[in-house]
């Protein structure tokens, strides 16, 4: 598609991906639309879908959820409300206006066991209510839509609200020592590099479901040890088992996410954990 005919709606628009989607289409030269809960309420058919229709847009983003895991089990019915309903407005909306969607989805719609890399075509098995409700979305998206992107994402972390990297940046000011689990694996990914991924997909026909995380993988335990390396803080990392760490929702262990399908229709892979951890830890200190 060419940028000149591209309008974007961006659900979700300060979020960390959102915020970072936002500003990269921006960078891009394409005219972006970021809608947050100020502006519409998702939970509210009438509200949403008007917000959108308003807009006029070619291809909506739909990066708005509900993500407090542990939170989403004692919140069912909002949680439910945000991530399904909600994403059943959008897409209904979508396909009125015969716009393009892309649905964020989560490396919570398996259920994290053995050692293999999941492929977009795995069985799907969530393992909490979070996941279950963005498999749901999932569901929802693709029974109502032809023309759709479905971006399953894993251990985000960008500029805007909190995330792992703040959590851990922000205990070891106050602590020799932080347990970390150890036997959860999954792929840290940078919302400044999905955010480039995510133009150059919107710009494709090339529909379907993907995985889209930074290259390589590593424990919790793994990822808090190399924020402290790369930021010359003296903070011990001690691994735990998730037995030892209770939550209130249950966590795959297994989050190794295939992007075969995603090399294949020719998109670059994005850069390694490592490098762009490297990358967003420079931009934090300015």
């Amino acid at each position: 598609m060419d940028k000149s005919n591209m309008r974007v709606v961006v659900t979700g628009a300060n979020g960390q991906l959102g915020s970072d989607l936002c500003s990269e289409l921006e960078r891009a030269g394409i005219p972006c639309f970021g809608l947050t809960s100020d502006d519409a309420d998702i939970t509210d058919k009438v509200s949403i879908q008007t917000a959108i229709r308003k807009l006029e847009p070619t291809i909506v983003v739909h990066c708005a959820a509900y993500t407090q895991v542990d939170a989403a089990e004692d919140n069912r019915q909002l949680t439910h409300a945000v991530n399904v309903l909600g994403t059943q407005y959008i897409a209904e909306v979508t396909q009125e206006i015969s716009a393009k969607l892309v649905y964020i989805s989560t490396d919570y719609v398996f259920a994290g066991t053995g050692t293999d890399y999941y492929s977009e075509n795995d069985p799907t098995s969530p393992v909490n209510w979070y996941g279950q409700t963005k498999l749901d979305g999932e569901k929802i998206v693709q029974s109502l839509l032809d023309e759709y992107f479905i971006v399953r994402i894993s251990w985000v972390f960008g500029h805007n609200g909190n995330n792992f990297v703040k959590t851990m940046l922000r205990l070891a000011q106050t602590r020799d020592e932080i347990s970390v689990v150890s036997d959860q694996v999954g792929s840290p990914t940078n919302t400044a590099d999905l955010s480039i991924f995510l133009v150059s997909l919107m710009k494709t026909n090339e529909y379907g479901i993907y995985h889209a995380t930074n290259e390589g993988v590593c424990t919790w335990a793994e990822f808090a040890t190399e924020i402290f390396a790369q930021s010359n803080i003296s903070c011990r990392v001690v691994p735990i088992k998730t037995e030892d760490y209770p939550t209130k929702a249950v966590r795959p262990l297994n989050s190794r996410l295939s992007k075969d399908k995603l090399r294949v229709a020719g998109f670059d892979a994005l850069p390694h954990w490592k490098d762009s951890l490297r990358n967003y830890l420079t931009q934090l200190e300015k």
